[in-house]
């Protein structure tokens, strides 16, 4: 048996030595077409696995291009690299590879793996993570790139993201965010990594400690689409329910960072602004401070600009801010009746949306609370008799009317407002409402009557 082996060795010897093993002497399984079965599959599978295994460096790196090709387009494959062999060791080891395109090309597979939640398991069960940070430490920046994707996936368990901060991810992470060395793509998917490790505290505490959230919102000003989304929703995750955080946000110039991103002259994406402007909902809104801050930034115009010019999941965000700002002081009121914002409501009243019209009617309403607003509104008939059309077409007591009751209530508050609702045609459906018994009509119905305007009425109303 020894002599055989001796055999055995000086012919695999003289075969090594002759090259026979690199690509050029490699008998090539074909790949199995659209309909082949699984025995054949596995075959193949089980040949490119001996190639990344016994291969020249070329033969392995085609190995796994190929081995990317299948798991890409037909998720059967996944499935057979996990049941095969030792394959996933072998991918996992490879990620430690001296060889750049090799280890390139691990991550790429590893990383398509992760996106099966059924083989997340066994990707972290064969020891992955540790090899991916190193990747992330010294990897070129395409196998960063596979890394960080994968690691992104693996994340969502918030135990995988303590094993990631253990072997050091945490710092990789946030030196490929700061050394300015990278692309867009490495550095979004860096910061969406992070976002995922920050819903642990003790990782989300070091990260501020390292003094992150400067880098961030340098981040947020970037002119790289994907890094200015993912850097923001990165300082939003980080704020979002912690004071001192946002406090730090604001006290280190994320405000103007987010408030420069709607900015109408810059060639910022509608998804952008649209993420800048949540995050300005979701961090400003808290703090009457925060709110002066903005509209000293001129945030009130690029609200109106969002408003009556931006996309409709835009428009429809602006309007829910807008909504908002409504109820944050006088000053902000009277700012948006000079900004223009009454005539664009007005405009959403009779949208298709009834979360849109209920919105708009209430924020119209807070806005001519304000007495020079008001007058404002009514100079022009047409709003006027807008709002009185719009009350004749709505059906029922629905409370989309009592809201526009209530904002020509408000309007009865100058003597212009009172003339025009009550010399409209529009006068008697207001009284039928009141014979209803419907509370915020007989209140209109009552304040027309009083005074000078009694005699424009056909009679008087008695409660």
């Amino acid at each position: 048996m020894i002599a055989r082996f001796d055999s055995h060795e000086k012919n695999l010897s003289g075969i090594y030595s002759a090259g026979i093993l690199s690509h050029g002497f490699a008998i090539v399984v074909s790949r199995p077409g659209l309909g082949a079965g699984k025995d054949d599959m596995r075959f193949y599978i089980r040949d490119l696995l001996t190639r990344m295994k016994i291969g020249d460096i070329e033969m392995k790196r085609q190995a796994l291009v190929n081995l990317y090709q299948v798991v890409d387009e037909d998720e059967r494959y996944a499935k057979l690299v996990v049941e095969v062999g030792d394959i996933v060791n072998v991918l996992v080891g490879f990620l430690d590879s001296t060889e750049m395109e090799i280890q390139e090309e691990a991550s790429k597979i590893v990383s398509l793996l992760s996106g099966f939640d059924l083989y997340k398991g066994v990707l972290v069960g064969a020891g992955i993570i540790g090899p991916l940070v190193r990747v992330l430490e010294n990897g070129s920046e395409l196998g960063k790139e596979g890394a960080a994707r994968c690691l992104q996936r693996l994340t969502v368990n918030s135990d995988n993201a303590w094993s990631v901060s253990a072997h050091g991810g945490v710092t990789a992470l946030l030196k490929i965010c700061s050394s300015g060395e990278f692309g867009g793509e490495l550095i979004g998917l860096a910061c969406a990594l992070l976002r995922n490790l920050v819903g642990v505290e003790e990782i989300k505490r070091f990260i501020v400690e390292e003094g992150a959230i400067s880098t961030f919102i340098k981040l947020a000003r970037s002119r790289d689409e994907i890094v200015q989304i993912n850097s923001i929703e990165f300082l939003q995750n980080m704020a979002s329910g912690d004071d001192s955080v946002r406090q730090m946000v604001v006290r280190e110039g994320g405000v103007r960072a987010l408030v420069r991103v709607l900015d109408p002259k810059s060639s910022t994406s509608s998804k952008t602004r649209e993420v800048a402007l949540r995050a300005i909902e979701n961090l400003c809104f808290s703090s009457q401070s925060c709110i002066n801050m903005l509209m000293n930034f001129g945030f009130i115009n690029q609200l109106f600009f969002l408003l009556r010019n931006g996309e409709a999941s835009v428009q429809e965000l602006a309007l829910k801010v807008t909504f908002r700002l409504c109820s944050a002081s006088e000053e902000a009121k009277k700012a948006m009746g000079d900004a223009g914002f009454m005539p664009e409501l007005l405009k959403l009243l009779d949208a298709k949306s009834y979360e849109v019209r209920e919105m708009a009617t209430e924020a119209l309403s807070s806005l001519v609370s304000v007495p020079k607003n008001r007058k404002r509104f009514v100079q022009d008939d047409r709003n006027v008799g807008f709002l009185l059309q719009l009350l004749d077409q709505e059906d029922g007591i629905s409370g989309n009317k009592k809201l526009l009751l209530s904002i020509l209530m408000s309007l009865t508050n100058c003597n212009s407002g009172r003339r025009k609702i009550a010399s409209s045609g529009y006068l008697k459906n207001i009284e039928k409402l009141a014979e209803a018994e419907v509370y915020d009509a007989k209140k209109l119905v009552r304040k027309l009557s009083t005074n000078r305007f009694r005699s424009i009425l056909s009679g008087f109303w008695h409660s």
